[in-house]
């Protein structure tokens, strides 16, 4: 922890109370209100806040104690703020007094305590308490480079360039694929020195066409379920790497594969490139990454790619904010080479930080949400719909659902 934390020190948190946050009592839906839990969350991030100035590299504050009074109610749309202010400091145990208020009316108050812990320390302790719940590894993996068979790793100038290379399969990723880009983002989050930038490409005349879906018959569920939270795992792992991730969209993104691309930090794409979450027409909704695609595109452009399962051109994709830049496609990898150049002129530190603020997200939501993508994907996955879906896929054939 940084020097300087003072009692008195304070910080302040404003919501907006939308559906999530609330609880409708009795069943009448005018008595829907502001719930206990999410004020008392509401208070604790106000905590949170006051610290988080005198945090340093991978410490974080978490919650140890709390204890709150709900005093009056408030309504969806209302206003409401916690504020929270430093009482006493105790080592690494920091106390503080909290209230929530709407306009001038007091919500709530009470007391919280929160410990400064190192991250690192609390992804270890949770993995010796749930070892047979880990469901890939990306530790930071020190030593020499491992050996690939589904990807091509070159390094150059500070400079990775990872190109997904199954072209034969329009470089689907499959479970030997997932485990190798588990070990390639486990590397470069302990190469950080090594490694500055990374560009990610396609082999082939593809980007990447998503999962390999030949593979899914083969699969049990509880297998199925398993690998598509690694790799939502894996591609929420890509914005948590101190490198810049730039995708170079060589061809088509489908899928897991669009995803792929916009997990990344920025994306290049060739004028042939094409990007698409077709997976509603195989018979089930994307498995993860529906969060991430609504905070770059919005809403309405993400329903119309996922419940449409259209591929859209390069040229929308980039007036939809889903890439950064077009170049033609003989370009693509030289303008990625002069941008992750430019890079390394700017401070290493510096950009570290700048990505991981941008990232960082209050919002439990984001993070959590392949959970329930992932549920409803296996759900689906076992209805008639889907395995004709399949089998339409090896046929190479329309599929034909058979609906409500």
């Amino acid at each position: 922890m940084l020097t300087g934390l003072q009692p008195g020190q304070t910080g302040e948190l404003i919501w907006v109370v939308d559906a999530s946050m609330v609880i409708t009592l009795g069943g009448d839906p005018r008595a829907t209100v502001f719930s206990t839990p999410n004020l008392i969350l509401l208070m604790e991030r106000a905590s949170r806040e006051a610290l988080r100035p005198f945090l340093e590299q991978g410490e974080e504050s978490v919650g140890i104690d709390v204890n709150i009074r709900h005093l009056a109610g408030a309504g969806m749309g209302t206003t409401v703020t916690g504020k929270a202010r430093v009482t006493a400091i105790d080592g690494k145990k920091i106390h503080f007094a909290v209230e929530a208020w709407a306009g001038d009316r007091l919500l709530g108050s009470g007391t919280h305590v929160r410990a400064i812990v190192a991250v690192q320390k609390l992804i270890d302790n949770l993995a010796t308490l749930s070892p047979t719940t880990g469901l890939t590894n990306l530790n930071p993996l020190p030593g020499p480079l491992p050996t690939f068979q589904t990807l091509q790793v070159t390094i150059r100038n500070r400079i990775a360039t990872v190109t997904l290379n199954r072209p034969q399969a329009l470089n689907a990723v499959n479970i030997r694929m997932t485990a190798e880009l588990e070990q390639l983002v486990a590397w470069l989050a302990a190469h950080p020195q090594e490694v500055r930038v990374v560009l990610l490409t396609g082999a082939g005349r593809a980007f990447c066409a998503g999962d390999d879906v030949r593979e899914l018959p083969e699969l049990s569920i509880e297998s199925a379920r398993e690998l598509s939270l690694r790799q939502a795992t894996l591609y929420l792992a890509f914005e948590r790497l101190p490198q810049v991730l730039i995708a170079l969209v060589n061809g088509d993104a489908f899928g897991g594969g669009c995803v792929a691309a916009y997990s990344t930090d920025l994306r290049i794409a060739s004028h042939a490139a094409r990007f698409a979450m077709p997976e509603v027409r195989l018979g089930w909704p994307p498995g993860y990454g529906l969060a991430q695609l609504t905070a770059l595109v919005g809403k309405a452009r993400a329903l119309q790619m996922c419940l449409l399962g259209n591929p859209i051109k390069a040229t929308q994709a980039l007036e939809w904010g889903l890439v950064n830049e077009l170049v033609p496609g003989t370009q693509l990898m030289a303008r990625g080479q002069a941008l992750a150049q430019s890079l390394l002129e700017l401070p290493a530190e510096a950009l570290r930080a700048t990505k991981r603020l941008i990232h960082l997200d209050e919002g439990a939501q984001p993070k959590v949400a392949h959970r329930a993508d992932t549920d409803a994907y296996i759900r689906c996955l076992q209805l008639p719909d889907a395995q004709e879906g399949i089998a339409a896929f090896a046929d190479k054939r329309p599929p034909r659902f058979q609906g409500p």
